[in-house]
Order: C-alpha cells, then sequence, then structure tokens
C-alpha cells in the first residue's frame, strides 16, 4: 500500500526532519494500522524515496538536511486516558471516561458492574424493578468485589410509588453507596434531594465535600435546569423538619448543585424522547455555561453523552463536540455479563437499526411514558399499545367490549383479569399498601395496574428467558444495537457468545483514539485509503 499524499496540503510546512531507519517505515495497510495503534507514542509521516511512510519510532530534528527526511505530518500521542475529561476521572476514579448505564431488573448486573470496575471504567447497578432485599444483596456482591474500585447504583424515579424510591435511596445512605445514577426523572424527587443532601459535609477550608455524587440522566432542557441548580428550597425544608437531614445539610446544599455530572441522553433504549445527540450536546453545554455563570460553582458541572454509543465514530463525535464522558446501554444488554437470557441476547445480536418502536412504560404507564424496544422478534410493541388504548378510552375493565377481553385474557395475559388482581393485591400489600387504596375506590386505576403487571413482567420474561412468553419479552433497545451490529460483524465481538461488555468498551474507546490520529493526519493532508480509515474491533 502507498498512502496518497497532497502536495499542496497545508499553508504552514512543519520543517522538520526525521532520522532513523527507512527500512522500518511503515508503508503496508497491516503495519500502518500497528503505527496508529501505537497510541502511546506519536506518531510521523515521513517523506521517502518511494513514496510515504508512517513511523513512531527514530528521532525528529529541527531541521531538514542531508541526514533526515522531510517530516510531512505529524498526530500526536493519544493514550485512551486523554479521552473525556480529567475531572470526571478523578472525581470517579476511573481510568477511562466511559461507564455502562443502568438497564432496569438487573439486566446491568453485578457480574457487569464489577467487570466494568475492575477494567479502570464504571458500571450503573440496574436497580429499577428490583426487590430491596435483592438490591441490598447487590450491594453487598458488588462492594466485596470493588472495595476500592468504582461503581453506581441507579435510582429510579417512581412517582406512583415513592416509598419504593424513598426507601432505596435510605438503603444507599446506610449502605454507603457513594454514587447513583439518576434516571427517568421529571423533577428532583424527596428521596433524591435526601440522598444528595445527606452525604453532604464541611470541609477544613469550609467547602462543601459532596459524599454521596449524582449523575443525572436526562434529554430535556428544562429539567437539566433543575439539575443543574441546589436543591429544592421546599424540599429542603421538608427533609429537615421530617429529620432526615441536618440543618446544615440543607445549608451545605444550597450551595452545591444536585447533580455532579449530567448525561444526555439521546436516541436511547428504554426511556427517550429519540432526540439526537449533535442537537443535545452543544444545547447542555450551552446551558451548563450559564448557569456556571450564575452560580459559580467551585467545580463546573460535566455533560456526558449517552444514546447511540455504539461505534468508534460515534464515540469520537461525542468526545470533540465536548462530552466529558460517554455512556454505553443497548449494546451492553447483548453481552454475556447482562442479566439477560440467551434467547434475547442472540435476538439483539440480529437486530438492524431499524427494528425497534416506542411502547407505553410500565413504570409510567398512567402518565403515558413511552420507552423504545425492540420490535423485530415479539410482539410486546404492539400488545402494550393496544393496552394504553383502551386505558384511555374506558374508565374500568367491566366497560372493554367482552371481545376484547377475552382476548386479552387468553393471547396475551393467558389469565384472567381477576387472577392477576388478586396477585396484585398480594404484592402491593407488602410493598405499598397505600397503592391498592387509591385502586379499591377508583376502578380505572385497577385497571391500570392489571395492565401493569404485564408491562412489568414482560421485561423480567426477557431478562429471565421464560419460554411460552418470547412475544411478550420487552426488550429495551435503541438504533444503536444495529449499528454495532453492523460495525461488528464478522469479528469475534459479533460473536453473541463472545461479546463481553469490557472488550465492546475497550474497542469502542480504542476505536475512537485510531480515528482521531487518523483525522489529525488527514487534515494534515494524507490519504488513506478505505480499509484504514475504520477501526474494525479484531484490530487489537
Amino acid at each position: 500500500m502507498t498512502i496518497s499524499f497532497n502536495s499542496n496540503r497545508n499553508t504552514f510546512p512543519l520543517k522538520l526532519g526525521w532520522q532513523g531507519d527507512e527500512n522500518l517505515l511503515a508503508v503496508t495497510v497491516a503495519d500502518v494500522r500497528k503505527a496508529l495503534l501505537d497510541l502511546n507514542r506519536s506518531i510521523w509521516a515521513v517523506r521517502i524515496p518511494v513514496g510515504i511512510g508512517l513511523t513512531t519510532a527514530g528521532q525528529v530534528v529541527q531541521q531538514i538536511d542531508g541526514q533526515s527526511s522531510e517530516v510531512l505530518a505529524v498526530a500526536n500521542a493519544f493514550p485512551l486516558e486523554n479521552l473525556g475529561d480529567e475531572r470526571f476521572l478523578h472525581t470517579y476514579g476511573l481510568r477511562y471516561a466511559c461507564y455502562g448505564g443502568a438497564m432496569a431488573n438487573g439486566i446491568s448486573s453485578e457480574e457487569m458492574v464489577i467487570a466494568l470496575g475492575k477494567a479502570g471504567m464504571m458500571g450503573s447497578y440496574g436497580a429499577g424493578g428490583m426487590s430491596p432485599q435483592r438490591v441490598e444483596e447487590a450491594i453487598r456482591k458488588i462492594q466485596a468485589a470493588l472495595p476500592d474500585q468504582p461503581y453506581a447504583f441507579n435510582l429510579l424515579s417512581n412517582p406512583f410509588e415513592p416509598a419504593i424510591e424513598q426507601h432505596t435511596a435510605e438503603l444507599y445512605v446506610q449502605q454507603g453507596v457513594r454514587v447513583v445514577e439518576a434516571s427517568a426523572y421529571l423533577v428532583p424527587s424527596n428521596s433524591l434531594v435526601y440522598y444528595r443532601a445527606a452525604g453532604l459535609s464541611v470541609l477544613p477550608d469550609g467547602g462543601v465535600k459532596i459524599g454521596n455524587k449524582v449523575i443525572a440522566k436526562l434529554s430535556r432542557k428544562e429539567v437539566a435546569r433543575k439539575f443543574m441548580a441546589p436543591a429544592p428550597e421546599e424540599t429542603l425544608r421538608k427533609l429537615v423538619s421530617e429529620g432526615l437531614i441536618t440543618e446544615e445539610q440543607a445549608q451545605l446544599a444550597r450551595r452545591v448543585p444536585l447533580a455532579d455530572d449530567i448525561t444526555v441522553e439521546a436516541d436511547s433504549g428504554g426511556h427517550t424522547d429519540n432526540r439526537p445527540l449533535v442537537s443535545l450536546i452543544p444545547s447542555m453545554l450551552g446551558l451548563r455555561d450559564e448557569i456556571q455563570r450564575q452560580q459559580n460553582y467551585p467545580e463546573e458541572i460535566r455533560i456526558g453523552a449517552a444514546g447511540g454509543i455504539a461505534t468508534p465514530e460515534a464515540a469520537l463525535a461525542a468526545f470533540e463536540m465536548g462530552a466529558a464522558y460517554v455512556v454505553t446501554g443497548s449494546i451492553n444488554q447483548a453481552c454475556v455479563e447482562a442479566g439477560a437470557s440467551e434467547h434475547t441476547r442472540k435476538l439483539l445480536a440480529q437486530v438492524e437499526m431499524t427494528d425497534v418502536a416506542m411502547a407505553p412504560a410500565g413504570d409510567m404507564f398512567e402518565m403515558g411514558a413511552r420507552v423504545q424496544v425492540l420490535k423485530r422478534g415479539t410482539m410486546f410493541s404492539m400488545r402494550a399499545q393496544k393496552l394504553y388504548e383502551l386505558y384511555s378510552r374506558y374508565e374500568a375493565w367491566e366497560q372493554i367490549p367482552e371481545t376484547e377481553r377475552q382476548k386479552l385474557e387468553s393471547s396475551v395475559f393467558q389469565r384472567t383479569f381477576d387472577d392477576i388482581w388478586a396477585d396484585c393485591v398480594t404484592f402491593f400489600s407488602q410493598r405499598d399498601p397505600k397503592v391498592l387504596e387509591r385502586a379499591e375506590k377508583n376502578p380505572r386505576d385497577r385497571m391500570a395496574l392489571v395492565f401493569r403487571w404485564y408491562l412489568g413482567l414482560s421485561s423480567r420474561w426477557s431478562a429471565q428467558g421464560v419460554q411460552g412468553r418470547e412475544m411478550d419479552y420487552q426488550i429495551w433497545c435503541g438504533p444503536a444495537m444495529g449499528a454495532f451490529n453492523d460495525w461488528t460483524r464478522g469479528t469475534k465481538l459479533g460473536e453473541v457468545e463472545q461479546r463481553h461488555v469490557v472488550d465492546a468498551a475497550m474497542h469502542l474507546l480504542t476505536g475512537a483514539a485510531y480515528l482521531w490520529r487518523v483525522r489529525m493526519l488527514e487534515k494534515q493532508g494524507l490519504g488513506f485509503p478505505a480499509e484504514l480509515r475504520r477501526y474494525r474491533p479484531e484490530a487489537l
């Protein structure tokens, strides 16, 4: 291979010389790729009699003479640790600016969190939908495996069962969980403010020590503004009056933002507004700068990127737009460490970018919230949409036409409405009796609980691989999954049994750094063949 070079590449030539063994200069595709992947060393493009060669070796001198060859372009060393914001790495004790976002029902499993933590990244355990006992077990297991390494736990907004959210927040405080990923919030809840304030104390210099860190995952500026501001005054006064936090903690909470970091969530799996990342990041960065000018926080809030991070090009684009870190989601669900069944992982490995659809969300069903799910190989999205249409049209189960009710009981629920309601009574009697009290008074609430029974269990059926329920599997998935499959097809990562969460993340970051070096050289006039303009997973 000969690398083409545009002789009128720049206005300001480097005027540097290179000395070394010209026979060792990389001129083949394989050797050039190897040199580009030597990320810890600068790479030089050197003119030689047969054309142009690339190298990370030799010596660069200040002038071109008879003993040296002309340096045409240079790309600096770019180790993976250079990606993202150094403050983000320091705050969370990370080596790489990447973490695995939470997926509820333990899909972001203990194994996934532990694997990422040991590799210098961070994983967020998917506590949403899990019982308090199960969450506590996960805390003990992860803390034992990662005594000094990073991890996070998800704190999921739960407006219809606030007691569950509060119990989870209290559990995190009691068990010393120092980082939460706050998801699906439209407004900060009392529970989230409690978690944040309960970890505040005074530093020797009078500053605020933030013991409990919050990464808020969101997609709207109006929501982000609330998380970039200090905790709401009314909520702080309420928590003090209830004895949940001290007056000093309330005072300290008025001096810091509610969240340390904002993860901008674009077109992702699960809860999403399907917004484009290229529009969201600049908008959020602008809002952050506006609020920083107003509040003058000691440490600036960082903005990260999630949704669509499935290829090196996407990761690099996010970093280049100013993202302090990137977050992976859908692609992790297809990895062997995920709390997902083999059937689900095999379906995900076949996904194209168009194989997704929006469906009603189980956790905020009555509000009309929606989640992005896999439509290929499952009928969940259509069946869930039908349930929401019936809920919107009728005030009670008994008002639904009998033929529709029979169809739901036989084909979708595979049980009678009354049998499911009996299960709901048993479940909520232990979990949150107030929910039952409302449902007993309002038949529409009763119908919603039964519909939510189906929506809630459908994701667990997928995770557990329940046979006979494959058509009802709710599999959270964004178009990024299809992009990942396209990128990894024909490689080790393209095989279901070989997809490991750390490998996927490391290839994303390595590919981003590789492409950064290629782009730097291209901007100086070097032209690369197609096989070098992209990074393939087998290159490591």
